[in-house]
């Protein structure tokens, strides 16, 4: 699996109802509101066998009221 971190920047007021999208999807470890930037932080397991990019445009992206995305990789845990 690869462990991604995906920080989302949400249309004003509509930061809520994008995290409970996400949250319905079910397609996450963690999500948190963060202060800042970005409105979310997500943690997601991405299989080996799928894109990351693709799988984070067609199951994340793509939920109405996200504004931006940006993708962390990870390598390793310590």
């Amino acid at each position: 699996m690869n462990c991604v971190f995906v920080q989302i920047r949400c249309k004003p007021g509509t930061a809520y109802r994008v995290a409970g999208d996400i949250a319905l999807r079910e397609i996450h470890s963690e999500l948190y509101s963060t202060s800042g930037e970005y409105d979310l932080l997500v943690k997601i397991y991405i299989p080996e066998t799928e894109d990351v990019g693709k799988y984070i445009n067609e199951k994340l992206a793509i939920i109405e009221g996200i504004e931006r995305t940006l993708t962390t990789l990870t390598f390793r845990a310590f």
